[in-house]
């Protein structure tokens, strides 16, 4: 089926594209391989920047999201999720504390945040930054920045804090994050630095293994240490009628390949907010604070409180796996494809997951781990049966096509077991 909006079940005849650089440097077996034994260095730089500056711009950012601001200090960042008044995602993304009235803001939201500035009354102004932002993380990525910025300057980096560094001559940010469940760092700063940057984490990593981090296997680190993304496990609530205006204004400020998403899989949504997620749905619950008011408060006040689903990741049998491949050697009509080790294409594959006959929940980010050879997914599935544990059973395929019935056990999420924030000293 189609939908009227960007959203829609039909691509077009190109639609195929890369949102994160280069397929593979060395290949994704390697690659995937990086942020579990060594490290790696991605490149998140096409990212939008906002800073958003002036007397009223904490109180721009507080009547935006859905984060509490009241101790919000210098030098700390904070994952800032905007919502509609139904409570479901707009975008979301991370701003850091710079100084006094001073913030940048890397992602999709920053666009949100503005649009609400030219709405409204408030003292602050908003401006598009151009920086670099490498990722760097893994067992030896911190070893690897020791060796560019002295020992132990970044050990005392509290998790989601940034550190002033300078490497290759150039003065930057370090924010301690972790996109792939592992020590990691944000490398920031200014484009025109970012080639002498990347060139010298470069040389510092060799010996600790470093490797570039390609656009094939980028996603699997988001599946194994559940980071739940726009386009791939949710579209953005952005596509309601009282939405209009400033969904002109979003499309008119993207580049092709990041338009909202096309829309596959076996789940047949009849209306484009089936395919909106809540906060609370995406494993973000812990972000929303009632301290302030914000879009969908009453909403997600409620839905807090009594959670109809939440996020899983997804264990798929390897044999009815194997069998979807096998039907591309049968004569006879197969099975849709799966790419390895996720699909390349940009789209939100959606999959019915069923509980002795009855929907339960739609799979995503379906992607193959080298690390544990399985096949993963996530999945927003309801509460009462999210036990880790139960099986339940993925459709694999389109409505209109072959469906492959694809056992599937509920495993934790995040998958990978999470060693963002340990102690950098005994790292």
């Amino acid at each position: 089926m189609h939908f009227t909006v960007a959203g829609m079940r039909t691509p077009p005849a190109t639609y195929a594209w890369s949102r994160f650089g280069a397929p593979e440097y060395t290949d994704w077996l390697d690659e995937s391989m990086s942020w579990k034994n060594t490290c790696y260095i991605g490149d998140w730089s096409f990212l939008w920047q906002h800073r958003i500056s002036g007397p009223d711009a904490i109180k721009l950012l507080s009547d935006t999201s859905v984060n509490s601001f009241e101790n919000f200090r210098q030098g700390q960042s904070k994952h800032a999720i905007h919502t509609n008044r139904d409570g479901k995602v707009i975008h979301e993304g991370i701003v850091t504390k710079f100084g006094n009235d001073d913030y940048v803001m890397h992602g999709r939201g920053g666009f949100w945040v503005n649009y609400q500035l030219t709405r409204g009354s408030y003292d602050a102004k908003i401006v598009q930054d151009d920086w670099f932002i490498f990722q760097v993380s893994g067992p030896n990525a911190v070893r690897a920045l020791d060796k560019l910025a002295g020992d132990n300057q970044l050990r005392d980096t509290k998790y989601m804090h940034v550190t002033p560094l300078r490497i290759a001559g150039h003065d930057i940010w370090a924010l301690r994050q972790g996109m792939a469940g592992e020590i990691g760092f944000e490398l920031q700063g200014p484009r025109e630095h970012g080639e002498a940057v990347h060139a010298a984490v470069m040389d510092a990593g060799q010996e600790f293994g470093i490797r570039r981090l390609g656009a094939r296997v980028t996603m699997i680190n988001h599946l194994e240490a559940c980071f739940p993304t726009i386009a791939t496990d949710y579209i953005p609530a952005i596509f309601d009628e009282d939405m209009a205006e400033y969904l002109d204004i979003f499309r008119s400020s993207m580049p092709a390949y990041a338009q909202p998403a096309y829309i596959a899989g076996s789940y047949d949504g009849k209306l484009i907010s089936e395919y909106y997620r809540s906060p609370v749905e995406l494993g973000w619950a812990r972000n929303i604070k009632f301290d302030h008011e914000f879009p969908g408060r009453a909403a997600l006040e409620e839905e807090k409180t009594n959670p109809r689903r939440t996020i899983r990741t997804l264990e798929w049998n390897s044999e009815d796996v194997q069998d979807v491949y096998a039907s591309l050697f049968r004569p006879g009509e197969n099975y849709p494809f799966m790419d390895m080790p996720r699909d390349q294409r940009g789209f939100m594959w959606a999959d019915k997951v069923t509980r002795d006959g009855r929907l339960v929940g739609v799979a995503t980010s379906r992607g193959y781990s080298y690390y544990f050879r399985k096949m993963l997914s996530l999945a927003t599935i309801d509460v009462a049966d999210a036990e880790v544990g139960n099986s339940v059973t993925v459709h694999w395929g389109n409505p209109d096509g072959p469906t492959k019935e694809i056992r599937a056990t509920v495993a934790p999420a995040p998958y990978k077991p999470d060693r963002s924030r340990i102690d950098l000293h005994s790292a």
